[in-house]
C-alpha cells in the first residue's frame, strides 16, 4: 500500500524493511496530526472548487471518524501500510470510494509529514511547558520553606561561603525559566505552516496556503516553498535543543542532590522507599532515582548533535536522511518527561537538615563576613582581607556562628526574589498556547 506505487514496482522485502525503518512505530504518534491536516487541505479543496463541496463534505465527515478512532485508541497502522499517510488515504477510500483518491491534490508526502511534525512538536513542547510548571512550582515551594535553612556554598568544590536550601533551590527554579525561553522559541518555529509546499517547489494548482494556516491555528506560514521543505530538520533540531536545555538543569540538580544525600554532606535526605540498598552493605541509601535522571538527561543532550549530523551539509529539498529525525527526537522527549516526572515525586519528599553550620570543618565559611565587618567598621578592604587571611593561617579565626547573616541584595540568602522569578516564568510560559 504505497502512495507512488504504479503499474509495476521492484521493491524487494529488504529494501521495504530498511526504507520504512521504525516509521509505523512513530507514525502512531503522528496520526491524530496527519488526519487534522488532510481535513484542512480537503476544506480548503472545497472551498477552491478542486472538489466539489459534497466531496469536500463527505471526506472531511468521514476524516473526522478516522480521528476519532485515533483519540479513542481504536486506530492501527496496518503490516502493509508504507506510513501514516498511506493508512489514512487507504481507509478514506474503502469508506467513501474514488472521492477519497482526490485528497492528495496539490500535496506531497513530504509536506504532509512536515506538517504532521510541526503540529505534534506545537502539541507535545505545550505538555513538556507543563510539565516543567509543575517542577518550577515544586521549586520555588520547597525554595520558600527551606529559606532559612543555611548550607554551605562552594566554589571549586571547596566550602566557599554561606548558603541556604532556599537559594541553592530558588537557583534551578529559575535556571528553568531559561529553558522555558528556549521551548518558546522551539514552539514558535513549530508554529508555523509547511503545507502547500509540496515537494518543496509549491504547485500549479490554486492552492490557498493562508487558509490552511488558519484552518490549523498556525501563526504563519513557511511562506517560501523550498525552505519549508529545509524547515524540516531544523525545527526538530531547535526542539531538541530545548529539551537539551531542561534536561541540562535536570543533570545538573541530581548530581546536587547526590552530593548533598551522601554521609560525608549530609544536607538533605529521602525516605527510604526512594532510594536502593546494597547487596553486601546494609547501611546502604543509594541516589539512584537521581543518577539515572543525571544519565538519561546526559543522553537526552546529544540529541541536537545527533540532530546536526544528520542534517548537516545536505543540499536543499527534500531527503529521506529526514525520516530518521523522528526516531531521534521523539524518544528523547518521552525521556525527558519521564525525567521531569522522577525528579517532581524525589523533590516532594526531600527533607532537611537543620543547624549544619554549627559544624566545626564550616568556620571558614564566615571568613568573608569577617572581613566584610571590618570594613563596615571603616578598615580598607584589602587591608581587612589581609588581616583575616593572616588569621586564618595563624590558626587565630573564630567567628560567632550564631549571629543572623544578613544578606539583603536581590537573589541573596535574606532575598531570594522568588516572586520576580515566578512572574518572569509566568511571562514565558505564557507564549506557548495550548491549541
Amino acid at each position: 500500500m504505497k502512495l507512488w506505487s504504479k503499474e509495476t514496482t521492484t521493491t524487494t522485502a529488504l529494501i521495504e524493511k530498511f526504507t520504512v525503518g521504525r516509521d509505523r512505530e512513530f507514525d502512531l504518534l503522528l496520526a491524530p496530526f496527519d488526519v487534522k491536516g488532510s481535513i484542512a487541505h480537503v476544506t480548503m479543496l472545497g472551498e477552491n472548487g478542486m472538489m466539489t463541496k459534497d466531496e469536500a463534505d463527505k471526506a472531511v465527515a468521514e476524516l473526522k471518524n478516522i480521528l476519532q478512532e485515533i483519540e479513542s485508541g481504536k486506530f492501527s497502522i496496518d503490516e502493509g501500510a508504507e506510513d501514516i499517510h498511506s493508512q489514512v488515504e487507504f481507509m478514506l477510500t474503502q469508506r467513501i470510494g474514488d472521492t477519497g483518491k482526490m485528497i492528495h491534490s496539490g500535496r506531497s508526502r513530504n509536506d504532509q509529514v512536515a506538517v504532521d511534525i510541526k503540529l505534534f512538536l506545537r502539541s507535545i513542547l505545550h505538555d513538556v511547558k507543563e510539565d516543567v510548571l509543575g517542577l518550577f512550582d515544586l521549586l520555588i515551594e520547597k525554595s520558600e520553606l527551606h529559606k532559612n535553612t543555611l548550607i554551605p556554598g562552594y566554589t571549586h568544590l571547596q566550602i566557599a561561603m554561606p548558603s541556604s536550601i532556599g537559594l541553592w533551590l530558588g537557583a534551578y527554579a529559575e535556571s528553568l525559566v531559561d529553558d522555558m525561553e528556549f521551548l518558546s522559541a522551539a514552539w514558535n518555529i513549530s508554529n508555523k505552516n509547511p503545507l502547500g509546499s509540496g515537494a518543496g517547489y509549491g504547485s500549479s494548482f490554486p492552492l490557498n496556503r493562508t487558509r490552511t494556516t488558519e484552518l490549523l491555528n498556525f501563526q504563519t506560514l513557511n511562506f517560501n516553498s523550498i525552505y519549508a521543505q529545509m524547515s524540516r530538520g531544523k525545527t526538530e533540531k531547535m526542539a531538541s535543543t530545548a529539551i537539551a536545555s531542561v534536561a541540562s538543569t535536570l543533570g545538573r540538580l541530581s548530581m546536587d542532590c547526590c552530593l548533598f544525600m551522601n554521609q560525608n554532606f549530609g544536607f538533605i535526605f529521602f525516605p527510604d522507599e526512594l532510594t536502593t540498598g546494597s547487596s553486601i552493605m546494609p547501611h546502604k541509601k543509594n541516589p539512584d532515582v537521581f543518577e539515572l535522571i543525571r544519565a538519561k538527561c546526559s543522553r537526552i543532550q546529544a540529541a541536537p548533535n545527533e540532530l546536526s549530523l544528520l542534517i548537516n551539509n545536505l543540499p536543499s529539498g527534500y531527503h529521506r536522511d529526514m525520516q530518521l529525525t523522528k526516531e531521534i527526537l521523539f524518544p528523547a522527549i518521552n525521556e525527558l518527561r519521564s525525567c521531569i516526572d522522577a525528579m517532581k515525586l524525589m523533590l516532594s519528599s526531600i527533607s532537611v537538615r537543620e543547624n549544619i553550620l554549627q559544624d566545626e570543618k564550616y568556620k571558614y565559611l564566615f571568613s568573608v563576613e569577617a572581613v566584610n565587618e571590618l570594613v563596615n567598621m571603616g578598615i580598607p578592604f584589602r587591608d581587612a582581607y589581609a588581616q583575616i587571611g593572616n588569621q586564618i593561617n595563624k590558626g587565630e579565626f573564630n567567628y560567632d556562628t550564631t549571629k543572623p547573616l544578613k544578606h539583603t541584595h536581590e537573589g541573596s540568602i535574606s532575598n531570594l526574589c522568588n516572586d520576580k522569578i515566578k512572574v518572569e516564568m509566568e511571562e514565558v510560559a505564557s507564549k506557548i498556547k495550548h491549541h
